[in-house]
């Protein structure tokens, strides 16, 4: 199964001092935008996002079609089809893509220790 580019999406408390600190550990913006509190940084194949008071839980999570560049793959298992093959292995969803539709879509499932995982496809 090929889920994508992997990051870590950080709730953060103040992204300004989160932004500082991963610039100093060496990360670089890679995308998002600090005004609508939200960020992604990379330092290498190290992908990290920030966000200020979006979620509860730091989330795991995954993008088909992109590679850690945030470039399109040529080839990638679209959402829809990653859902039905966790749904046949038996794992519970948390969010469900609509599997009548076609692009970006998205899923939510947790890990046994209750940490999400979000499934992201942007195109």
């Amino acid at each position: 199964m090929k889920l994508g580019a992997f990051s870590v999406s950080l709730n953060v408390k103040d992204i300004h001092k989160s932004k500082a600190f991963y610039e100093s550990l060496g990360f670089k913006d890679l995308g998002g935008d600090i005004s609508q509190n939200w960020l992604i940084m990379k330092n290498e194949s190290t992908i990290i996002g920030l966000f200020q008071n979006m979620f509860d839980k730091n989330i795991l999570t995954f993008n088909p079609g992109w590679n850690e560049n945030a470039e399109n793959l040529s080839s990638f298992t679209d959402i829809r089809d990653l859902q039905k093959q966790l749904k046949a292995k038996g794992i519970p969803l948390l969010t469900e893509a609509d599997e009548s539709s076609e692009g970006p879509a998205s899923f939510t499932i947790e890990d046994p220790d209750g940490n999400p995982i979000l499934i992201d496809q942007h195109r």
